[in-house]
């Protein structure tokens, strides 16, 4: 069968995520999601099913904008959580806020979790999915923290940082996908986009 021409959605204002997509040459739009996560957060405790549940409650935010247009479109959406033996940690509020999260991953490795969703106009199929990532942060002074802090960096970031960026010269330690960290498992997303939508993302220029 051949691979099918979708347009590809972001439902996501994460400036992270449309640098990955970007980085890997493939053109796509945005749509803003507006769900109220604080919610979720209530009625669901496990961190990878919250993270799958936000993914997806985006997903069908964004399907239901587009449910006027005849587009063929594939929509992807994805919520990215931190935890720290069992903590679900979101985030940072301020640089106050930054500092306590920051300060309680630094030296410690702790989990970077994205909920990823993908469904399409057409047919309705969803896939809802997710990926784990091991993160481990070097040592750092209360002054390098703080630092840190003062790029900004932290704001709208899951954990109060962004490997992409600064965040990347103190990471230790890495054990899984590091798209996933930055906000979108890259290959996984490419594997589903294939197999269950039978979209080649490499056959679109």
């Amino acid at each position: 069968m051949a691979s099918k021409l979708k347009k590809i959605i972001l439902a996501s204002k994460s400036v992270d995520r449309s640098w990955l997509l970007k980085q890997a040459g493939i053109s796509f739009e945005v749509i803003a999601t507006n769900i109220d996560e604080e919610e979720y957060k209530i009625n669901i405790s496990d961190p990878i099913e919250l993270s799958k549940e936000l993914a997806k409650a985006k997903a069908l935010f964004a399907k239901n904008l587009l449910i006027k247009d005849d587009f063929d479109c594939a929509i992807i959406a994805a919520d990215t959580i931190v935890e720290l033996n069992g903590e679900i940690i979101g985030k940072a509020e301020n640089e106050e806020h930054a500092f306590e999260i920051l300060k309680k991953l630094i030296g410690k490795s702790h989990n970077l979790i994205t909920g990823i969703a993908i469904t399409d106009t057409i047919t309705s199929k969803i896939i809802v999915d997710y990926d784990i990532t091991s993160v481990e942060f070097l040592a750092l002074s209360d002054k390098e923290i703080r630092g840190y802090i003062k790029t900004n960096e932290w704001k709208g970031r899951a954990g109060a940082y962004s490997i992409r960026d600064k965040a990347s010269l103190f990471v230790n330690k890495i054990n899984g996908s590091s798209s996933n960290v930055i906000g979108l498992p890259m290959q996984k997303l490419y594997k589903i986009l294939k197999k269950e939508f039978n979209v080649n993302l490499f056959q679109r220029n």
